[in-house]
């Protein structure tokens, strides 16, 4: 380090600490894989996993008081604007929201009232009308309303109270400027994104999507990223963890086979992530920042005379020099935990609970599976109209598709086809979709849903001809 630091004298040993220490920590909490029940994960998710066992016993209360909080408060800030909380910097931040948001927490309050009440007191139904129940069971049962609370809110709440005190550690500290340098003669030509990029593909890749997004959203606000780069990183390198890969193949009975799908999923991945930026809606997206500022057209390029990896330590270090210290990071922490905590718990119910009522109990996603029937029967994709009605209800939840095949389909090739496409679509309502919409990245639920048409049309082709050469 020496001739490094002989080459940067600009920079003292209280520099390069605080460049060195934190980005450290922030690697080995986020990027670094670990073994854990027989498959790999990073230590962020194990220590979200053991705050989720922690907090089991009142985790429904819990979320439940969070998400009548929001939306409370919400509609107090709304209607009334009160002047001694509108003082508050943060209380502002979290809860004066637009009408579409208030409308939103409203109904996530709404849904996980009923649920709770119909977990907890299973009477309260005999008190409804009888036009009423059947709503009331669509909303409330296990695979809508309380599969979001018990099996998705849990996870989230752990991953974003550890995620948002942690990442500064990633964002502040100068790492992502030294791999966003490093890296930007990749990323830029081939996706259109700055190098930094990379680091939020690679904590999805090895821990979960939704660490990504939210570094991604984090990012965007910060001005790193323009409303073009955000849109394009937070639907398509968001990536699924190679753990739920495994959970995902294991359900359609396919885990000899992870190698193989593995690889199918990375190069279908790279394709999409290859053509979608370079089409509508994405391409049209501005390339301007959050607050309308255009960006720097000569920050990413290195200085003449310099190295790559020379500038792209001294860009690390300068970043470094200017960090918040201790105390400003451990205020930044908190902010984002509360952001996190309370913008985007609420919206993943509400969204996550009405598009698994909609893939439960109404034929629309079967409808919507019928025209790609001669497109599986063009790519010789066996069973193809069962197939067809899998492959849309990916939107609602990334697992549906999965038990809907192992519970229907025969063919090898299928689920393979089908488990592989679950995890490429990216998109889906009742996690990633509700995150992006509860960010401030600029995507709405219809260009959402564009995408993962597009994402669906892009991959399947890929998926097919690697499923009938690997498996068939």
């Amino acid at each position: 380090m020496s001739n490094l630091a002989s080459s940067h004298p600009q920079f003292d040993f209280k520099v390069w600490f605080n460049f060195l220490v934190p980005s450290l920590i922030g690697v080995l909490l986020f990027m670094t894989p670990v073994p854990m029940d027989g498959a790999m994960t990073i230590p962020i998710a194990v220590m979200a996993k053991a705050v989720q066992a922690h907090i089991t016993s009142y985790a429904d209360t819990l979320i439940t008081l969070i998400i009548c909080t929001t939306g409370v408060l919400s509609l107090i800030f709304k209607a009334f604007k009160p002047a001694v909380l509108m003082k508050s910097t943060i209380l502002k931040h979290l809860f004066d929201v637009h009408w579409l948001w208030l409308v939103i927490r409203l109904f996530g309050m709404a849904f996980i009232i009923l649920t709770v009440l119909s977990i907890n007191n299973p009477d309260f139904k005999s008190t409804l009308p009888e036009f009423l129940i059947p709503l009331f069971d669509g909303i409330t049962s296990g695979n809508t309303g309380g599969l979001v609370l018990k099996d998705l809110l849990p996870v989230l709440f752990s991953v974003f109270i550890l995620a948002g005190l942690l990442l500064p550690l990633l964002l502040n500290f100068g790492l992502l400027e030294l791999v966003g340098t490093l890296l930007t003669r990749v990323m830029r030509p081939l996706f259109g994104v700055p190098g930094r990029s990379a680091v939020d593909c690679a904590t999805s890749w090895l821990g979960d999507g939704s660490v990504g997004i939210l570094m991604t959203a984090r990012q965007y606000e910060e001005k790193h990223y323009t409303q073009r780069e955000a849109a394009i990183i937070g639907t398509t390198f968001s990536a699924v963890s190679i753990t739920f890969c495994l959970v995902v193949l294991g359900q359609v009975g396919l885990e000899k086979l992870f190698a193989p799908f593995y690889l199918t999923v990375c190069l279908a991945g790279v394709v999409a992530a290859l053509i979608v930026p370079r089409i509508p809606p994405l391409s049209f997206k501005k390339d301007i920042y959050i607050d309308g500022s255009q960006p720097d057209k000569h920050k990413e390029r290195v200085p003449h005379g310099k190295n790559v990896f020379k500038h792209a330590l001294h860009v690390a270090l300068h970043k470094a020099k200017n960090s918040p210290g201790f105390a400003g990071t451990i205020k930044e922490g908190i902010h984002n935990a509360l952001d996190m905590v309370f913008a985007v718990l609420p919206v993943v119910m509400a969204v996550g609970t009405f598009a698994l009522v909609i893939a439960e109990y109404t034929p629309i996603f079967a409808y919507l599976g019928k025209p790609f029937i001669p497109f599986l029967e063009l790519l010789q994709i066996p069973e193809a109209e069962t197939a067809a009605q899998t492959i849309m209800v990916g939107f609602a939840d990334m697992f549906i598709p999965s038990i809907l095949a192992a519970g229907t389909i025969e063919s090898d090739v299928t689920r393979f086809i089908i488990a592989a496409m679950s995890v490429t679509q990216l998109i889906y309502m009742s996690e990633v979709g509700a995150l992006l919409l509860g960010s401030k990245i600029p995507v709405n639920i219809f260009e959402l849903f564009v995408i993962f048409i597009l994402r669906t049309l892009i991959t399947l082709p890929v998926i097919a001809l690697m499923a009938h050469w690997l498996v068939g």
